[in-house]
């Protein structure tokens, strides 16, 4: 289990952006976007200062992002990755879980990657993060590399959108007409 104080907040440039977008999602009324918080244990409190001093992440939370776009549920996690490959453990088996069970009621579930290094972000479909996923429980590579990502799903940001996954989700509900 990791402690708040030695893990940092990482992740929290990649939400901020998100947090942004969501603001400007809502404010044009195509998005209502809701920040699950991340549930926490506390350990030791600054009681001077009313302020947590060391607590644990409960490993229980299920994604970090959930609402409505235009009517149809949509739930997400955001990840960052520092070199050009993503390893699964980033992913948690409750998370996945709580995604795949979350599309069976209709929704649709994705991550969004972003690759400091590159500055790049990415909008991963459940479906393709699940063929990452199944390789690795039937035994193959427990990650999966940025040029094994689909380019399609790159997110450029315009417009004040600084994360523009509706880019992406418009994008996966187009291939889920083919499909």
């Amino acid at each position: 289990m990791a402690t708040w104080n030695s893990r940092g907040l990482r992740g929290s440039t990649l939400e901020d952006l998100i947090n942004r977008t969501n603001e400007l999602y809502l404010e044009k009324n195509l998005a209502l976007i809701q920040k699950i918080p991340t549930p926490i244990t506390p350990i030791r409190m600054d009681k001077e200062n009313r302020q947590i001093t060391l607590a644990y992440f409960d490993q229980k939370s299920t994604v970090d992002y959930i609402g409505a776009v235009q009517g149809i549920p949509v739930c997400f996690d955001a990840k960052e990755c520092q070199i050009d490959t993503f390893s699964l453990q980033n992913v948690h088996p409750h998370q996945v879980r709580f995604m795949n069970d979350f599309e069976k009621q209709g929704g649709i579930a994705f991550l969004i990657l972003f690759f400091t290094t590159r500055n790049e972000l990415f909008y991963l479909p459940l479906r393709h993060l699940m063929t990452f996923w199944n390789r690795a429980q039937e035994g193959g590579r427990k990650s999966f590399r940025y040029m094994e990502l689909d380019q399609e799903y790159y997110l450029s940001p315009h417009g004040g959108y600084l994360v523009p996954y509706l880019d992406g989700l418009a994008r996966d509900l187009k291939e889920r007409e083919t499909l």
